[in-house]
């Protein structure tokens, strides 16, 4: 079980504690100090964090030539409305962009089969999931 204290300091500062490490959160110099990752970019961290450790496991496991791993990720905000794709027509839909790229000698089926393990990391399949947070 994962557990994390979030404590306030100034301005929009947040000292956030695990057991062993410290992050400090912040909010873009326009409203905050900018000293740390906003609240969605500490969100796209843990998932490209979990998305890279899932396929390094699994490339080791499996022997592959996987040297190296980027993981871009983008949070996107945007109305229904301008929404192709989507069944929502009202309000606002949340998108993560996730681009992956792999270093080494492997073959397309291993690359391939890399971008599908990628799909299986715990983190990606809590924000898939049904995910509820409860107040106590």
């Amino acid at each position: 079980m994962a557990k994390v204290y979030a404590r306030s300091l100034e301005k929009y500062q947040v000292l956030l504690n695990t057991e062993d490490h410290a992050i400090l959160a912040d909010e873009p110099e326009e409203i905050g100090d900018g000293l740390g990752p906003d609240p969605y970019e500490l969100l796209l961290s843990a998932l490209g964090a979990c998305t890279t450790m899932t396929v390094q496991m699994y490339a080791r496991k499996k022997g592959w030539d996987l040297q190296s791993m980027r993981a871009e990720l983008v949070h996107e905000r945007i109305h229904a409305s301008d929404c192709n794709e989507c069944e929502e027509t009202e309000g606002y839909i949340e998108r993560i962009r996730v681009k992956l790229a792999f270093e080494g000698e492997l073959d397309d089926e291993q690359r391939a089969r890399l971008k599908e393990i990628a799909g299986k990391c715990p983190v990606r399949r809590t924000l898939l999931g049904t995910p509820r947070i409860m107040d106590v």
